[in-house]
């Protein structure tokens, strides 16, 4: 039987919730008057932090044709730029925030092969605040070569956030994707950003505000030929 929760939090889901619900036992023993609510407290922190690495399943869509969301979380822009790394021009940005109630695990848009990877040194501004947190805070930039899909090369980006300060992405270069495959997460409230080539065939099929889930939301179709 599986247990849902990711072995990118391992160290945290063991360790965390121990030492939580030891400083409540300590509290617990040497301030009776804090009975029972230091423990009921500590429980709590301690199954939020469990909460927080869970890793639920997905039914992933079938279709050589669509981009998936690569994270859990609101649209807050749909966008176009005018130069992207990795595509190397124009592109339109569909990002996502992450609150600290979302799962945080990161989930492969479509099939294709890990060509590009590059860490980006910079702040940690709060993720709703997504112009700022774009441009200035550290990022993990993962390019995705995909011949058989009608995107060609899409481009994922995981960003901190005020709370986050730690990105985990397990991808090498050369490394084939499954359409939804986990490859990392963001650990606490942070932003995923999806940049793909302007296409004329591209529909968006979300808008700003709607929730989405990694690996099970379509974001994007492409019409056919």
């Amino acid at each position: 039987m599986r247990i849902p929760i990711t072995r990118y939090g391992l160290p945290q889901v063991v360790l965390v919730p121990l030492l939580i619900i030891l400083v409540a036992l300590l509290v617990f023993l040497l301030w009776p008057a804090g009975r029972p609510w230091s423990l009921v407290v500590g429980v709590a922190a301690a199954v939020g932090v469990l909460a927080f690495f869970r890793d639920p399943q997905r039914k992933i869509p079938e279709g050589a044709n669509l981009l998936l969301a690569p994270a859990d979380g609101k649209i807050t822009d749909i966008i176009e730029v005018d130069q992207c790394e990795y595509l190397e021009g124009p592109a339109l940005r569909i990002g996502i925030f992450l609150s600290v109630l979302d799962v945080h695990l990161n989930r492969s848009p479509c099939a294709g092969r890990v060509s590009y990877l590059k860490a980006h040194p910079g702040k940690c501004i709060n993720a709703m605040r997504w112009h700022a947190a774009s441009e200035q805070n550290q990022a993990q930039s993962l390019g995705i070569d995909c011949p058989d899909h009608p995107a060609g090369q899409v481009l994922v980006k995981q960003i901190t956030g005020a709370i986050a300060r730690r990105i985990v992405c397990e991808c090498v270069l050369g490394e084939e994707l499954s359409t939804g495959q986990r490859f990392g997460m963001i650990k606490l409230g942070s932003r995923t950003e999806l940049f793909l080539p302007i296409n004329s065939k591209a529909r968006v099929l979300v808008e700003v505000g709607q929730t989405v889930r990694a690996g099970s939301s379509i974001l994007v179709s492409y019409d056919h030929d």
